[in-house]
């Protein structure tokens, strides 16, 4: 009996050892999930994310996740998304992060010169309420070693 069920096993598994061995390959496209894309306008998706960052137990490990999906992006923050990270990183108590994201959107903003004087006078506010310097205000805008020369003293 127990010969009979082991050899009945073995041709079993072999089979079907063959039959994935010897099958076609599925396309990609057989495979895909179909997903419904619902595109959004700007202002749902500023929306969206302020909703977000104003979460009671957001973490830092997800306002880097965040910044770090948004600098993908092709696009500047608004003010209103710029303001809700800083409170964010206030929640979490990550002054570093704060500073380090202003000048990711200062750098994003280079494009066009007249960018970055609208958000920091945008988020100006906040900026004073929460005590976060801008990179101008930490001395970031200069080389580190920065020495007035010499020959320009008189």
């Amino acid at each position: 009996m127990f010969r009979a069920v082991a050899n009945r096993l073995g041709t079993t598994v072999q089979a079907s050892v063959r039959s994935n061995l010897f099958a076609k390959p599925q396309t990609a496209a057989a495979t895909v999930r179909h997903v419904t894309y619902v595109p959004q306008s700007d202002e749902e998706f500023d929306d969206s994310c302020v909703t977000y960052l104003n979460r009671p137990n957001i973490t830092g490990w997800q306002i880097r996740s965040f910044i770090t999906h948004q600098h993908g992006e092709d696009l500047v923050p608004e003010p209103k998304v710029i303001s809700a990270v800083l409170q964010a990183c206030r929640k979490v108590n990550d002054y570093a992060l704060a500073v380090r994201y202003l000048e990711s959107v200062q750098e994003k903003a280079k494009a066009d010169t007249a960018i970055w004087p609208y958000i920091v006078q945008e988020i100006r506010p906040t900026l004073d309420e929460l005590g976060v310097f801008t990179p101008e205000e930490h001395g970031y805008d200069k080389p580190e070693l920065y020495l007035v020369d010499t020959e320009d003293i008189h």
